[in-house]
């Protein structure tokens, strides 16, 4: 997903702007990027979403 979604579609003018630029997709993936494999939800939803469960099992 990064590569298709955000790596080559930008042309980086420097590292620093690279890792800022990542910084964000990253955010976005894992915030606010709702994922098919995950319900419609975003990662971030969906581990804290599991975080109850755990604590019955455990």
């Amino acid at each position: 997903s990064v590569k298709y979604e955000e790596v080559y579609l930008k042309a980086y003018s420097n590292v620093l702007d690279a890792k800022k630029q990542l910084n964000a997709y990253f955010e976005f993936y894992n915030l606010k990027r709702p994922h098919s494999s995950l319900d419609k939800m975003t990662p971030d939803e969906f581990y804290y979403d599991q975080l109850p469960q755990q604590n019955k099992v455990a």
